[in-house]
């Protein structure tokens, strides 16, 4: 696939991760980072097309507010953490937003949300008003009441797979996760230097086999695995998905710039 027609994508999710969000060295947010995320995103919906965001980070920022220093075991404490660090994570992004004269929507969503049809279609309905109204909405799990992804984290990954399933929903054609690594590679390149970088991956059941369940250390929960679960959704829905290195929020830019960055799951590649 030519890269290029990237650049014709109307309507946008795009997944940032736990890891993507924070400095690694203190575990509290990177504002810096996230500026530079929030002005991407009001650049990309002032040049006309749709963008969803799909936020991480919850459990990571209420640990951080109430002192924690590491990721909570305690499924409890966990869920509470998500109650703290969800209310001050959405702050964040809504006075960021503000700066850019752009409204911001929260929307948290549960598995039993997506699987109910009618519900499901609240959803889809309340996404869809939100884009309509010109506001970018903010997802993420609810992990205060839902266990799905923080019990089952290799079953649900860091909201790649609730990621995918918006894309779906909306009928988004392009779903970028940001991740802590630079792509899909032939296999971990933290332990193996001689991995190779996967530009274009245009059959999903060729590369299951390289997918490994890894994550960044002690912030985000989600492996290779979770990505390509994701992509197996995405594309079978009539998406693109690019998996690309968040450390650099830009990448957002050159991925709609048909720039090749990270892997390209082409839409169909099943």
């Amino acid at each position: 696939m030519n890269r290029s027609e990237l650049m014709n994508s109307k309507k946008i999710v795009i997944k940032i991760g736990s890891s993507s969000l924070m400095h690694e060295s203190t575990g509290k947010l990177n504002l810096g980072k996230i500026e530079k995320l929030v002005r991407i995103l009001v650049d990309i919906k002032n040049s006309g097309k749709e963008c969803v965001l799909v936020s991480s980070g919850a459990i990571a920022v209420g640990r951080n507010t109430i002192g924690l220093k590491k990721r909570p075991e305690h499924l409890p404490l966990k869920q509470a953490c998500a109650a703290i660090g969800q209310a001050k994570l959405m702050s964040v992004y809504q006075r960021l937003f503000a700066e850019y004269s752009t409204s911001a929507a929260q929307v948290l969503l549960t598995k039993a949300n997506l699987s109910n049809p009618e519900t499901r279609k609240n959803a889809e309905n309340t996404l869809n008003e939100l884009l309509w109204l010109d506001t970018v909405p903010i997802i993420n799990e609810n992990d205060s009441v839902s266990t799905d992804e923080i019990a089952f984290v290799q079953t649900f990954g860091d909201n790649d797979r609730l990621s995918a399933l918006v894309a779906e929903l909306i009928g988004a054609d392009l779903l970028i996760l940001l991740s802590d690594i630079d792509g899909m590679y032939t296999d971990d390149p933290k332990s193996h230097p001689d991995a190779k970088l996967i530009a274009e991956v245009t059959s999903i059941e060729k590369v299951t086999d390289m997918a490994k369940g890894t994550s960044a250390a002690g912030v985000g929960t989600g492996g290779m695995e979770a990505k390509v679960a994701a992509a197996q959704i995405a594309t079978m829905a009539g998406a693109n998905m690019v998996i690309t290195n968040g450390n650099d929020v830009e990448n957002i830019t050159r991925v709609l710039n048909g720039e090749e960055v990270g892997t390209l799951f082409t839409r169909g590649a099943q």
